[in-house]
């Protein structure tokens, strides 16, 4: 057994937890009985019910400490890009809910869904001048890999903008890990490092986009010196 619980058995201690506690009598509850993350209890009526024992409840707020860190980090790092897309003359979003065309095997388009970590267009009138970019933020090497071995997704990205990023927390991952599709960006705890500039192509937003920058609120300029500035 593990000495710490795996992401299969912190899901079901998170639904033993929320639920009265009957069994699915699988080998994932062997594994947690076993471990003594939870523990039998006979019911009067006969009927067998599980309990999450005290080091289960401490394996559900050790994960959830690394969640919220990892969170945290992910959050910080979202908002430092934003800040320093809006220093360099754009209007940035955060948060929005995207739809891509992408041509499918037998000639149909197949419509991804994408929610960049920042949307960002320059500050100007002129449609051909607007250069959207997306900037996609990691924190932690598992997630930058989940996402590469996605390329739908990562397609999607790269349709709706003309310049397609990735930042990733220093020493998570080198930058020829990630194809060259994106540039790179580096995070560091005081800057952010360009390692590989963003491939760049003409790209306008499409309708669709549009609609969703209508209703959606830009996020507000930085509240700095440095802002002012500009």
């Amino acid at each position: 057994m593990p000495a710490t619980p795996t992401r299969v058995h912190l899901q079901r201690l998170r639904l033993l937890w929320r639920s009265a506690g009957w069994p699915s009598h699988d080998f994932v509850e062997v594994e947690l009985l076993a471990a003594g993350w939870i523990e039998r209890l006979q019911e009067a009526d006969g009927r067998e019910r599980l309990r999450v024992t005290d080091a289960g409840v401490a394996a559900l707020a050790a994960s959830l400490t690394r969640n919220r860190a990892a969170r945290d980090a992910h959050e910080t790092l979202v908002e430092r890009v934003a800040t320093e897309m809006q220093r360099a003359g754009r209007i940035a979003w955060r948060g929005l809910a995207l739809r891509a065309g992408l041509p499918g095997e037998d000639g149909r388009t197949v419509w991804v869904n994408a929610m960049p970590d920042v949307y960002s267009i320059r500050h100007s009138t002129v449609e051909d001048y607007l250069e959207p970019a997306i900037h996609e933020i990691k924190v932690s090497r598992a997630d930058l890999l989940g996402e590469l071995r996605r390329p739908a997704k990562s397609a999607a990205y790269r349709a709706l903008c003309g310049q397609c990023w990735f930042v990733i927390k220093a020493g998570i991952a080198e930058t020829d890990e990630i194809p060259p599709e994106y540039g790179v960006l580096i995070g560091h705890d005081s800057h952010l490092e360009l390692a590989r500039p963003a491939p760049r192509r003409a790209c306008k937003p499409d309708f669709a986009t549009w609609m969703v920058l209508a209703r959606a609120t830009p996020l507000l300029p930085p509240d700095d010196a440095q802002s002012e500035l500009g």
